[in-house]
């Protein structure tokens, strides 16, 4: 048995590969990322791009895992064996931006980067002239993995697959089996850990016979299985189920399709060329690619939502394209509405990925059956997408929860990184007021320097634009694990020049701490809570004026915490 992967475990998160090929694209090192020094260059790239943490990189392997896991889904023109005997130039310089890349790049909405995950991965192939491995026939993981689930959906009633029958069995498998084997394997793993009496000691000692066959550490078993999840959702054909997958429903008919056609490439060469310039889909087709979208239409009806493409163009496979992005568009704004009203009932999960952050712990157990987690190159992306969440918890915005952030998310909801540079990280309308949040885990002096100038921009710019529009008042509030004293005295003065006129902007500063002791208060509160907090802010810069900088931030601390303990603790 061999283990398939894809991408790798230094980026795994696939959605990050999108904003390493932007870097990349303005870049003078395009095209020459080899050799430690270029190695270093790709790193130091990345990192200022706030894309990875550095951190220790001794190795310097993280640029060069970088353009292996680009050029492994067809995203850099790879280089080419010389054992091939085919001139590079055949195909396209090596780790220049092929055509799948471009289109990766290019990719704006959700649905668009998912298609071009789809298209990138659909190419590829284990083994492969990138990939060598004598033991195996061509297979692709995805058409493989697809398989699998669709059986088991027929055999069992349900197409989820568990955490541990991925690492121990799907990833395991290759094409040499059926899925027909490879599904009795899971049901034979499922029915064994259904009777163990202890499923934590069961899993354990499964995990060590497997290691120990393929000689893998079991934690690597894990790291395979934990990305190879993480790419398989990229697709969009797949969504989380617990702490599994399953298959998107709403997918069924484009993979049944997808599946009729798993061809394998007639040359080295042949395969070359499908890798960078993405996969065919059957929608490409356009018989197939209407038959698609009525069919998607009448998922979406069942549902109650309503997509009607009546005098849009439907002329071409690329018409019906957009159409199927607005469509899978209209459902997720849909589901998003109801994440954002289940949040009300998530206080707990939100205050345990607060202390997440503040503490910087990988991970921790809410409750017996349900552990939460956050990559460590991820803390970034995960703090706006806590501090959004808590937001909808309060239950009382007025714009819609996909225009309350600026971040993205994939179909699970979870973060797939930070919000752009250009605008603030969350912008929040209530009833009264408009709020501008802005988070950091930057910290020292380099803090206000990072930070000082974007956050006032940002919270300036949504004045102005507010005033045109409903002229309420808008306020900021920076969260920082420790904002650095600095920074208070910036946003103390809150000085803001727009074509020479001075603007007074109103930005609160607070500690996470703080934030999560308010957050905590909100749970639990039975009063309005936007009175609360509209009361928390307008107090907060209260004597801003007559107090230095040091008297400030401790006036702040003290308003929160008093306001704080009134709401926990109301006079009867």
């Amino acid at each position: 048995m061999n283990i398939w992967l894809l991408g790798n475990t230094t980026v795994r998160s696939p959605f990050r590969l999108r904003d390493g090929l932007i870097a990349l694209s303005y870049s003078s090192i395009l095209g020459n990322l080899r050799g430690r020094e270029n190695d270093v260059s790709f790193r130091d790239l990345l990192g200022e791009k706030g894309i990875v943490r550095l951190g220790s990189d001794e190795t310097v392997s993280v640029g060069r895992k970088w353009r292996s896991a680009l050029g492994k889904l067809g995203f850099l023109y790879p280089k080419i064996s010389t054992s091939l005997n085919i001139p590079q130039s055949s195909l396209g310089s090596a780790d220049q931006i092929t055509p799948s890349g471009k289109r990766l790049i290019a990719a704006s909405t959700m649905p668009a980067i998912q298609e071009c995950f789809l298209r990138a991965m659909l190419a590829n192939m284990i083994p492969s002239p990138i990939e060598k491995n004598k033991s195996l026939s061509p297979f692709s993981p995805i058409p493989h993995t697809l398989s699998v689930l669709l059986l088991l959906e027929r055999l069992s009633g349900s197409s989820s697959l568990s955490f541990e029958e991925m690492a121990l069995v799907v990833q395991c498998s290759n094409g040499n089996e059926d899925a027909a084997s490879v599904v009795k394997n899971v049901l034979s793993f499922r029915e064994k850990r259904s009777k163990a009496f202890q499923k934590r000691l069961f899993d354990k000692k499964e995990f060590d016979v497997i290691s120990s066959r393929l000689r893998y550490k079991s934690e690597t078993l894990k790291d395979y299985a934990d990305t190879n999840f993480r790419y398989l959702k990229a697709t969009g054909l797949i969504h989380a189920s617990g702490r599994g997958i399953a298959i998107v429903p709403e997918k069924k008919l484009l993979i049944d399709k997808i599946l009729q056609n798993t061809k394998v490439p007639e040359s080295p060469l042949a395969y070359l060329h499908r890798l960078c310039n993405g996969s065919d889909l059957p929608t490409d087709d356009m018989d197939t690619a209407i038959l698609v979208l009525k069919d998607y239409q009448n998922q979406l009806l069942k549902q109650k939502i309503l997509f009607d493409f009546t005098g849009k163009p439907v002329d071409t496979p690329a018409d019906i394209g957009v159409l199927l992005h607005e469509a899978e568009q209209s459902l997720f704004a849909t589901r998003e509405k109801d994440y954002a009203l289940a949040q009300e009932s998530n206080w707990t999960e939100i205050q345990a990925y607060l202390d997440l952050i503040h503490t910087d712990s990988p991970k921790k157990k809410i409750s017996s059956e349900k552990e939460i987690s956050i990559p460590k190159v991820e803390f970034p992306a995960y703090f706006e997408w806590t501090v959004w969440r808590a937001f909808l918890a309060i239950d009382s915005l007025v714009n819609k929860p996909g225009e309350a952030r600026r971040f993205r998310i994939d179909q699970d909801f979870l973060p797939v990184g930070p919000a752009p540079g250009n605008g603030p990280d969350i912008l929040l309308e209530f009833q009264d007021f408009i709020l501008v949040v802005e988070v950091t885990l930057t910290a020292n002096s380099r803090q206000e320097a990072a930070e000082g100038e974007t956050v006032r921009r940002h919270v300036a710019s949504v004045e102005i634009n507010t005033r045109y529009q409903n002229n309420k008042p808008v306020y900021g509030l920076f969260i920082a694990k420790t904002v650095d004293m600095n920074t208070v005295d910036t946003f103390r003065r809150g000085i803001w020049f727009e074509k020479e006129k001075e603007m007074r902007l109103n930005i609160v500063p607070v500690d996470l701490p703080l934030f999560n002791r308010l957050f905590y208060a909100l749970s639990s509160f039975q009063g309005d809570k936007t009175i609360l907090l509209l009361s928390l802010l307008k107090d907060a810069l209260l004597k801003r004026d007559s107090l230095n900088t040091t008297g400030w931030k401790e006036h702040i601390d003290a308003i929160f915490n008093n306001k704080i303990d009134s709401a926990l603790h109301p006079v009867k």
